[in-house]
């Protein structure tokens, strides 16, 4: 996870967040999950497992956001000093425990759950207004 403490003007400032980011031109989702945990972290990840889709109408500048969701098992390299934030490993155990968007609060625990789910989180004013989830097989 990283803490989002190091950026100025960040809508993410004090929050906690998985590692991820925009696709580039031409990218897959699984291209640019592989790319931005090794430009955040420095680590290399050698498999991704996709658990969800989250959709978060109007997110940023009434931008819509689509989220792809993975977990990586396996990894190489050493934690960098990344520019987004402080990296941290944090057991599963305590994830909710952290200072995280509202939203993560309820998806977070589906990531361990089995199957897929596809997911709305609709924010207003940097609070959570409503959600929606379908969990598929």
């Amino acid at each position: 996870m990283v803490h989002r403490n190091k950026k100025a003007k960040d809508m993410h400032q004090g929050k906690w967040n998985g590692l991820g980011g925009k696709l580039e031109p031409g990218e897959t989702p699984e291209e640019c999950a592989l790319r931005e945990i090794r430009e955040e972290s420095g680590l290399e990840v050698h498999s991704l497992l996709w658990k969800g889709l989250i959709t978060f109408p109007g997110f940023s500048d009434e931008e819509d956001w689509y989220t792809f969701i993975y977990t990586a098992e396996a990894r190489a390299g050493e934690l960098i000093d990344s520019p987004e934030g402080t990296l941290r490993w944090i057991p599963d155990s305590e994830l909710l425990q952290l200072n995280l968007w509202e939203g993560d609060r309820i998806f977070i625990p589906w990531i361990s759950q089995p199957g897929f789910f596809s997911a709305k989180f609709i924010y207003r004013g940097g609070k959570l207004v409503e959600h929606h989830v379908i969990h598929y097989p």
